[in-house]
């Protein structure tokens, strides 16, 4: 987002918050008034104190309880006196999900809930109709004056976050620019290729031929066959995977030319499963892929063992460059194209956000004061909110340069053992996700490293042009869209691992194709065309 160009939109900065004690018990005498980015007056939060449902992060974890240790939730708490009580699910995806679906079946609903909304079932306008949260059109045009003047100016935006029905039902996070909506692909060891004289792959063949000699030529000169070539776990291959997209699919719904199909029935899916399970075979895919574990693929990549994966620019070869730097200083962990079939295939699969990726804050039913609640979450979206949301404190975490936030040294390069993502977590949650606008100025100093920055440009390549938009089926479709998908999901996953470790013989792929298309996959397909074609209206 062009930062100047939004900050010249805004009438007056937001002043800073003071509320009293009798503030935050909601009495009103004396409390000061607050001049807003349109400039009308009104009153700080009246709140005392929000509940806060969020999944919480590693590089947050790994220092802090809760998100309310956060420096930039502490500076909120100043600035309007509001405390958050913040409660987190297991990092574990699948237990976070559980938890979440048991929270909204309980009825039992924290004052504001951050997920991915577009997972409802139902999706997000479901979730309206459930009366678990509430429609936020009329509150944002009245008393969020920051993201109102944001949507008005960025009218895509406005449209990624709206459904067909033209709710707004979130404070969205935003990648406010293609800079910050790249930040994950292939990477490889570098150091590895230079030792046996290899040049980074490109094709799906160049791919093999590196794996097998990191498999037998010893790479990390200790003497054992202990090389791990490639790690993409069973997660990886289930998203817009690095590897699978050298077919021109993907593992879920993708448009060809504005037609929805499903990867994983298409043709080419056979030969992407053929070949995975050559790689399991030859011992070059990592024999732990059906069973992902973060912790266990930090020590794989620490101890010299992987030679590649997919990873992230900052939470991967930024955070293995810091814990490797003194360790192992040939250490050198890069990006890698995406891989194509046939040299000079155009690249087509890749990840690349959309400005909105389905994440948003959202005030549940139980909220007792959604106006104030709603004011507190708009901060993040004015002048004020945004430097405290992407830097967090000046003068400890940045400085103000030429009138730009600069990261200080000590964050960007932080002490031995600590990754940069780690050091900033201390401050934001930039390096993730919130309620706020991602600055193209933090991420392209977040970006510190060479090979971070090449990493933005060579994962920047492909066109993404099959990506599905985030389409929100209606509630009878959405019932319908489930109750098929459940169990075609279930067993997708299910042979995705038999047919690469070889427990499903490859012949049975048609069987598998049959199978799914008597579990209703053609109907799931009509409604994510008739989803996608009213997103395109909208």
């Amino acid at each position: 987002m062009n930062k100047k160009m939004r900050r010249a939109s805004f009438a007056m900065v937001v002043a800073a918050l003071a509320v009293s004690v009798a503030a935050c018990s909601g009495q009103s005498g004396g409390t000061p008034s607050v001049l807003q980015q349109d400039g009308k007056e009104s009153q700080p939060p009246k709140l005392s104190q929000l509940t806060y449902w969020v999944a919480n992060h590693p590089a947050a974890a790994a220092q802090m309880k809760t998100y309310a240790d956060m420096e930039m939730y502490k500076e909120m708490e100043k600035v309007t006196g509001v405390k958050v009580e913040f409660q987190h699910p297991p990092l574990d995806s699948a237990q976070a999900k559980e938890q979440f679906n048991l929270m909204i079946a309980s009825n039992q609903l924290p004052d504001v809930i951050e997920y991915g909304w577009t997972d409802y079932p139902g999706g997000p306008e479901k979730a309206i109709q459930d009366n678990k949260i509430i429609k936020l059109n009329d509150l944002i045009d009245k008393y969020a004056p920051n993201l109102r003047k944001l949507l008005a100016d960025h009218p895509d935006w406005k449209k990624q976050i709206t459904t067909d029905n033209g709710s707004l039902y979130a404070f969205p996070f935003l990648r406010g620019d293609d800079k910050v909506r790249v930040f994950f692909g292939p990477a490889i060891r570098q150091d590895w290729l230079d030792k046996l004289g290899l040049k980074t792959p490109t094709t799906i063949d160049e791919w093999y031929n590196v794996l097998k000699a990191f498999k037998e030529k010893d790479p990390n000169g200790n003497g054992k066959a202990d090389e791990i070539p490639i790690n993409l776990d069973k997660d990886l291959l289930n998203t817009d995977a690095p590897f699978l997209g050298a077919w021109g699919i993907n593992n879920s719904f993708y448009q060809d030319s504005g037609k929805v199909k499903f990867g994983p029935i298409q043709p080419e899916f056979k030969d992407f499963l053929i070949t995975m399970n050559k790689w399991y075979k030859e011992g070059l895919l990592d024999k732990d892929f059906a069973a992902p574990n973060a912790k266990l693929l930090d020590n794989k990549m620490t101890t010299n063992l992987l030679g590649a994966t997919a990873t992230f620019n900052g939470g991967g070869i930024g955070k293995y460059a810091g814990l490797m730097k003194d360790k192992d200083p040939s250490f050198n962990l890069v990006a890698a194209p995406y891989p194509v079939l046939k040299s000079g295939d155009k690249v087509i699969w890749g990840q690349k956000d959309f400005a909105f990726n389905g994440i948003g804050a959202a005030i549940t039913t139980s909220d007792k004061n959604p106006i104030e609640t709603v004011k507190w979450l708009d901060y993040a979206y004015g002048e004020k909110g945004e430097l405290l949301f992407n830097y967090g404190i000046e003068g400890q975490s940045y400085t103000m340069q030429n009138g730009k936030a600069v990261l200080k040294p000590e964050v960007l390069n932080p002490t031995s053992g600590i990754s940069s993502q780690q050091a900033i977590a201390k401050y934001t949650r930039a390096t993730w996700s919130a309620p706020f606008v991602l600055s193209d100025n933090f991420q392209l100093q977040y970006l510190a490293l060479p090979q971070q920055k090449d990493a933005l440009a060579i994962w920047s390549k492909p066109t993404a042009e099959r990506k599905m938009p985030l389409v929100t089926p209606t509630q009878d479709e959405s019932s319908k869209f489930a109750s098929i998908m459940t169990d075609i999901n279930t067993y997708k996953d299910e042979m995705l691992l038999k047919f690469i470790m070889g427990v499903e013989p490859i012949n049975n792929f048609d069987q598998y194709v049959k199978k799914i298309q008597s579990m209703g996959i053609d109907d799931a397909i009509k409604i994510q065309q008739t989803a996608l074609e009213r997103f395109n209206k909208r």
